[in-house]
């Protein structure tokens, strides 16, 4: 690659002092760096599993498609920003209007992948999308503008989101499902944590469709049109035994249009729809104003299939200033609970 450099990360010399040798050149993790005008792909496919490949401060004008374990893609902060090409996209991950691309297989997922410290931007798609992925993690990445979401994970399992921003993207600035390409039960993620991370401007901040274990926690959310989407259905196993806690919810006050799976948007803060067993516990939930079906602080709605949410724990939250109240329950269903939360108004009364 033309003006790419390598350099390795151990020490050899110290290895040999102690009569150990060098390790086999297969055997030392590289680190490939990339300059502005400088195929990000090429250094990426050179790259063996461990390896790093390091983008300098610049704005690289395509996209790439990462599919070996133990890689990791880094930045050097914002500064370093992946925005769409000019010239038509002819590799999968271009042509699907993605920025950053990390896949494997159902049969073989990709394993240890990390994306780090860099700015994603203006895709039609999504900034960081992953599919089949193990043990994935994304941090500092600032996601914004893409058209649809900021970073996006399918049938991925132990993934981390930590420390991240996502803002002004077309639907979710987090988004997390088991596939959006066909009707399946949900998937168990093993683990996966949201955590630290600012998501504001977007149509949704943070949404978890068909999953099963994961947690969001320490998350900063405001100026979405909803802010936290918890979403199950009727198929076999249902979401759930989700953890919501922590997290800084306020006034995701803007106004979205009805779409084909939701309808309008506006002043929702956490919104439970046909999920069972999940926890919400020690969220500040404040400042959301609506007319939507959804709007209020904390909301349990009934999926859009008619499948009630069941066994949720509404505990421990500080509510205020949320209209049209702080909690609403529109669910049939009488196994939901609601506990030592801090609240003026619910509905129906009583929950507060």
């Amino acid at each position: 690659m033309k003006n790419c450099h390598v350099v390795y990360l151990v020490c050899t010399a110290a290895m040999i002092a102690t009569g150990l040798g060098a390790a086999p050149a297969s055997a030392v993790p590289l680190t490939h760096v990339v300059g502005p005008g400088e195929s990000i792909q090429k250094a990426v496919d050179a790259a063996a599993p461990g390896d790093t490949v390091l983008l300098t401060p610049g704005i690289y004008r395509q996209s790439v498609r990462v599919s070996t374990p133990g890689l990791t893609l880094r930045g050097m902060g914002r500064s370093t920003v992946i925005t769409p090409g000019t010239a038509k996209a002819a590799e999968s991950c271009a042509a699907g209007g993605n920025g950053i691309c990390v896949t494997g297989t159902k049969e073989h997922p990709v394993t240890g992948v990390t994306v780090a410290s860099l700015t994603v931007s203006g895709f039609t798609r999504s900034g960081v999308s992953a599919t089949a992925t193990d043990r994935l993690t994304v941090r500092d990445v600032t996601a914004v503008r893409n058209k649809v979401w900021g970073i996006a994970l399918e049938r991925s399992v132990r993934s981390v989101l930590r420390d991240n921003t996502a803002r002004g993207n077309g639907d979710a600035g987090l988004f997390l499902a088991n596939t959006v390409t066909s009707e399946e039960g949900a998937a168990d993620t093993a683990g996966t944590v949201v955590a630290g991370n600012r998501v504001a401007d977007n149509r949704i901040g943070v949404t978890v469709r068909r999953l099963r274990d994961l947690v969001v926690e320490r998350n900063q959310v405001t100026g979405n049109c909803a802010g936290l989407f918890l979403v199950g259905d009727e198929n076999t196993p249902k979401a759930g035994d989700l953890t919501v806690r922590g997290n800084r919810i306020t006034a995701n006050n803007r106004s979205c249009p009805a779409t084909d799976r939701l309808p309008a948007l506006q002043g929702s803060g956490i919104v439970l729809t046909g999920v069972e067993k999940t926890l919400v516990t020690d969220n500040l939930v404040s400042g959301h104003a609506g007319t939507s079906p959804m709007s209020g602080g904390i909301v349990l709605f009934k999926s859009f299939v008619g499948t009630p949410g069941e066994q949720n724990r509404i505990e421990r939250n500080t509510l205020r200033d949320n209209t049209p109240a702080d909690l609403v329950n529109t669910e049939t269903a009488t196994t939901n609970t609601f506990t030592g939360n801090t609240c003026a108004a619910s509905r129906p009364a009583g929950m507060c």
